[in-house]
């Protein structure tokens, strides 16, 4: 059977010429608009708070060679033409898990470390199990059980999981932990997410959007809350692929500056406003997360008050328009960011995208792997 596949920036169909390619379609509405080809965004740009380049992942072969990165730790780490590659091969990856066809094993014999500062159920759950489909094992290194930075060094914990690993995944709080372990593990490193980023969300949520919506590019993308890690993320990637973003919160709750200017410069039309009912209209994703994330649980109450008129209900979503849908990383608190109606209704997507964690991880880990 046909699979999905994007070419040249566009969604296509091809025909499997192998017994390892996709056996069925991945379920997206049929009506997805196709994706307007345009030249590469410019490869590697810098990364605000803090951030470093990754180590390389192939030798340099002349002394004007590009150097890729080990590691998977930032969107703009990479060029349009790398993002759009994983994500063609998540859509291909997904199509064969879906089919039931189990015979792609690029794993086997593999082991990955998932690093666990930050418990989650959809982070675990989607690594290991994205893992084990593909052949590999996964072991789960919960908070107690490295205290990386306390207990050990992270150097140190770097170079013992590289030692009995392939790959690490990592998440934690400081993004500096994700840095240091990238730079002293020899085996590639995966961003899980950190106070800063959380740039495998957002390759997730990207995959949705070219499921649902049909493309990225000239898109309009209103995130309604707290301009965090997701924020960062989502800028990030409007580095890499132009599209028009806009970060509604309150007033004091901007994202970071210098990452707004990265998206910026890069060219992708970028507001952040105070305003979500202005904010919200003609969007084609209105995406919204928890005003206290984990870690900021002492500011829940406060937040509450801070952020009222912020909470994304049926409303709200009528403002944005009939072609909106609505995107949301989870996990939701019901009646607060977001309402019951909001979820659960018809132009929610909320679901899709979280099985899409798995798949888009998966083409991540096939990407720095090199499988």
């Amino acid at each position: 059977m046909a699979a999905a596949a994007i070419s040249g920036g566009h969604l296509v169909l091809s025909t499997p010429t192998s017994t390892r390619r996709p056996q069925s379609l991945p379920l997206h509405p049929p009506s997805a608009r196709p994706i307007a080809a345009s030249p590469a965004s410019a490869a590697r740009r810098g990364v605000a708070a803090a951030a470093v380049s990754s180590p390389a992942a192939v030798p340099s072969t002349g002394k004007d060679a590009k150097q890729l990165p080990k590691d998977f730790l930032h969107i703009n780490d990479f060029d349009k033409d790398t993002i759009m590659k994983i994500l063609n091969r998540a859509i291909e990856v997904k199509a064969m898990i879906k089919s039931g066809d189990r015979s792609f094993q690029p794993f086997k014999g593999k082991s990955m470390a998932m690093i666990f500062a930050k418990p989650s159920m959809r982070t675990r759950v989607s690594f290991e199990t994205g893992f084990f489909l593909l052949g590999g094992h996964a072991v789960y290194l919960g908070p107690d059980d490295i205290q990386m930075g306390k207990r050990e060094e992270t150097r140190d914990v770097a170079r013992v999981l590289s030692g009995c690993n392939d790959i690490i995944m990592a998440r934690v709080f400081a993004h500096q932990d994700i840095l240091d372990l990238a730079k002293y593990a020899p085996v590639p490193v995966i961003n899980g997410l950190t106070d800063y980023n959380h740039p495998c969300q957002i390759m997730a949520d990207a995959l949705t959007m070219l499921e649902h919506v049909g493309r990225i590019e000239n898109t309009k993308v209103v995130y309604v809350g707290d301009g965090n890690n997701i924020v960062h993320s989502w800028l990030l990637l409007a580095a890499v692929i132009p599209f028009h973003f806009v970060c509604a919160c309150p007033k004091g709750f901007e994202p970071d500056a210098k990452t707004v200017e990265i998206a910026r410069s890069a060219g992708s039309k970028i507001e952040i406003t105070n305003d979500p009912k202005e904010a919200v209209k003609g969007a084609d994703v209105v995406y919204t997360d928890v005003w206290a994330s984990m870690g900021q649980k002492e500011e829940a109450e406060y937040r509450k008050k801070v952020f009222q008129g912020f909470m994304v209900d049926e409303a709200l979503m009528e403002m944005a328009g009939p072609k909106a849908f609505l995107m949301h990383c989870l996990p939701a608190e019901r009646g607060v960011e977001v309402t019951d109606g909001a979820i659960e209704a018809p132009n929610s997507i909320v679901f899709p995208q979280a099985e899409n964690r798995m798949h888009a991880q998966n083409a991540i880990m096939l990407h720095v792997l090199g499988a």
